[in-house]
């Protein structure tokens, strides 16, 4: 299938084949008749991606200061080439998509056929959560239909500002959204003042049944209003307009009547005077997209809607609700289209988006059902590979996310892996990473990766709850596999993984290489670290602590049944650098939690075989200018003290001062290569498997207290 992206380091637009995405839980797959391109956000990301990295950055001057607190703990290179890889990211483009349901997940409303609204990108098949879309009446196109989610973003403010019949309401930015909230607004009964600068969405306007205010002949908004009001303030304003400029928010309180309202939909400057609100008992409100649920994990992704009695107008509900208005002639928007075209004439649509100011709607057109190609593997190139049995890694990824793009599958391309596949669930990510690193093919498939009979080894990059599943599949297609950490999220998953892997003691002739990414093992000063203890007999004292930083309570790592949490997610590898350092079995554990929302700020203290001590201070309540890690080793008067994986001295150690890096190096290269180095040689395993499954039954244990296995 093919997809309109963008390449955030260029602007520049591209209209791509990718394989079809696959149908997750909760969502359904589009095939695309119909998509309208957003002329106001989408303009915008254009304009952003051909701005350069100055302008990038001033437009975000809340990121410039974490990209400063990154460059003070990891160093200026590593943060460079992080800023590089999220720029080379590619973007999906657009989220107004019209389309027949191709499939459906079981538990659907929905059924194979259903003409569906949704919020969609410029693709021809998409995936999209069931609360994320809407039927389509029968009377309503699918041209009129496209509008509908602009509609709603419009709604959703008219419903913050609470109009009723016979109100005065002003409408400041007359783009697409602006013009469908006039003639909402029209239909609520209110009489409405549109104000722009081009005479031509204007003159929509008036056709709408608005009054207007032309700021190109210089008429001023505030007077206008005031008349327009008969002399008392409008009772409320809706800003759709997008202008770094803080004149819309003041020239609306100017207007306003005592205690009116004022509804942000757009984007403007914000630089208010106090006295304009004071005196009128203002109020301001900024509106979230299309309404309740917008940026809900629980509502959007997981389909859990809000109850109707106490949350009437949810976003799928104003998907609706604009629906049923076009369906009753109360909204019209073929007067808003300027352009219309074929999908593969995409780059020209946009390139009349940025040069043509006064383009509107601008549709795009998709080729019918029996031309799209619905494939879940897309060929890339014609490379040869050495058989399954040769010895030789032949990979296949799962999983084509920032962490894999940027530091796993590099690093097993230098230690000489052979890349045959990469698997995302979207098809963009692992397109984007198939081209870039010389896969034979990417694809959303992620079952016939693991049993394609070519591939011999499994690299898992994907939300920690998919590890277990993929890694007991992996496992009985007899692949090596490489987990990035952890191994699983529960007992069940733990047990299930052990007894696969056993049995395939009688099953196999060699057994398959199991690892975990525990990376930190691999440093160069941790293994000097390493060297330096081999030669103290008497127990250690080791102190670890980690300057986590904040994560939001509702990311995907912070949700127990997805991530696990950060201690499972994350802190595992520091039970396991101790565990490594000391060398010796850990036979106690225990957790002691700080009282707060996301419980990740935690003392975890762990005791040894040899009669050793460990302490992780996990903690997500400190300052991004500190050190994100620092270990201390206490042993026979002797003290060892690594900061933040690049400068490591030695207090009172026999021959040894220090070993300082210009560069942070965590071990993620050596990692790789010492798994794929085990492969290629047919020796052991570089992390004994007893040991994975201690650390990772440690960890769990942590959280969710003792069990037997």
């Amino acid at each position: 299938m093919k997809q309109i992206l963008q390449n955030l380091k260029t602007g520049e637009i591209l209209l791509k084949e990718f394989p079809s995405p696959s149908l997750k839980k909760g969502h359904i797959l589009i095939i695309t008749s119909q998509s309208l391109v957003s002329a106001g956000t989408e303009r915008m990301l254009v304009n952003f991606g051909k701005s350069s990295y100055l302008n990038k950055a001033l437009r975000q001057p809340e990121k410039v200061k974490t990209i400063f607190d990154k460059i003070n703990t990891d160093g200026i290179i590593a943060t460079v080439d992080a800023v590089k890889s999220k720029l080379d990211q590619p973007l999906g483009m657009g989220y107004c998509n019209v389309g027949h349901i191709l499939k459906v997940d079981s538990d659907s409303v929905f059924k194979s056929g259903d003409r569906v609204l949704s919020n969609g990108p410029h693709a021809e098949i998409v995936a999209v959560p069931y609360n994320l879309c809407a039927k389509i009446p029968d009377n309503v196109s699918d041209e009129k239909a496209s509008f509908t989610v602009l509609g709603a973003i419009g709604l959703q403010g008219i419903r913050l500002a609470a109009p009723t019949l016979g109100e005065s309401f002003v409408v400041t930015g007359l783009g697409l959204i602006g013009l469908l909230t006039v003639q909402l607004l029209r239909a609520h009964g209110c009489r409405v003042l549109g104000i722009d600068f081009d005479e031509t969405k204007l003159e929509l306007a008036r056709q709408f049944g608005a009054e207007t205010v032309s700021l190109q002949k210089g008429e001023d908004p505030v007077e206008t209003g005031m008349a327009f009001s008969r002399g008392r303030g409008v009772d409320g304003a809706l800003i759709t307009a997008s202008t770094k400029s803080s004149d819309p928010v003041s020239q609306a309180a100017r207007m306003c009547r005592k205690r009116g309202r004022i509804v942000l939909v757009g984007v403007t400057g914000l630089e208010l005077n106090r006295s304009d609100f004071y005196e009128k008992e203002l109020s301001f409100q900024v509106s979230c997209s299309y309404g309740p649920g917008r940026y809900d994990k629980n509502y959007e992704e997981r389909g859990q809607d809000y109850p109707f009695g106490f949350v009437r107008w949810t976003e799928q509900r104003n998907f609706e609700a604009v629906l049923d208005m076009m369906a009753a002639g109360k909204i019209e928007t073929k007067s808003l289209i300027s352009h219309r075209f074929p999908l593969e004439q995409a780059v020209d649509a946009y390139r009349v988006l940025t040069e043509d100011r006064s383009a509107l709607g601008i549709l795009l057109q998709y080729p019918s059902v029996e031309q799209v190609k619905d494939e879940r593997i897309i060929q890339l190139q014609k490379n040869e590979y050495p058989p399954f049995e040769s010895g030789e890694p032949v990979v296949g990824f799962i999983g084509a996310g920032n962490y894999a793009t940027r530091i796993l599958i590099p690093a097993f391309k230098e230690s000489g892996a052979n890349l045959y596949s990469v698997a995302s669930s979207g098809g963009v990510s692992g397109n984007h990473a198939g081209l870039k690193y010389g896969f034979k093919e990417t694809t959303t498939d992620t079952a016939a990766l693991i049993s394609n009979p070519q591939i011999n080894t499994i690299v898992i990059t994907t939300r920690h709850n998919s590890h277990g599943r993929f890694i007991c599949e992996a496992l009985k297609a007899g692949k090596h596999i490489f987990a990035e950490k952890p191994l699983c999220l529960t007992f069940d998953e733990l047990s299930k993984i052990k007894e696969i892997y056993s049995s395939l003691f009688t099953s196999h002739s060699s057994l398959p290489i199991l690892m975990v990414g525990f990376n930190r093992r691999f440093a160069p000063q941790i293994k000097k670290m390493k060297e330096l203890l081999n030669g103290v007999r008497s127990p250690k004292s080791f102190i670890m602590t980690v300057n986590a930083g904040t994560i939001p309570a509702d990311h995907w790592t912070q949700d127990l049944q997805i991530g696990g949490g950060r201690i499972i997610g994350e802190a595992c590898h520091f039970i396991d650098l101790l565990r490594f350092l000391s060398g010796n079995e850990i036979i106690t554990s225990s957790l002691l939690q700080m009282d707060t929302a996301t419980g990740d700020t935690v003392n975890i203290e762990l005791g040894f075989a040899d009669g050793s001590i460990g302490t992780v201070h996990y903690f997500a309540n400190g300052s991004k200018s500190f050190s994100k890690e620092r270990l201390e080793i206490f042993a026979a008067g002797r003290i060892l003290q690594l900061d933040n994986f690049r400068t490591l001295k030695g207090y009172n150690w026999p021959g040894f001062k220090k070993m300082n890096l210009w560069k942070q190096d965590k071990g993620q290269k050596a990692c790789a290569a010492a798994f794929v180095k085990a492969i290629k040689t047919g020796q052991a395993a570089p992390i004994p498997f007893d040991e994975i499954i201690e650390v990772s039954r440690v960890t769990i244990e942590l959280v969710k207290g003792k069990k037997d296995l």
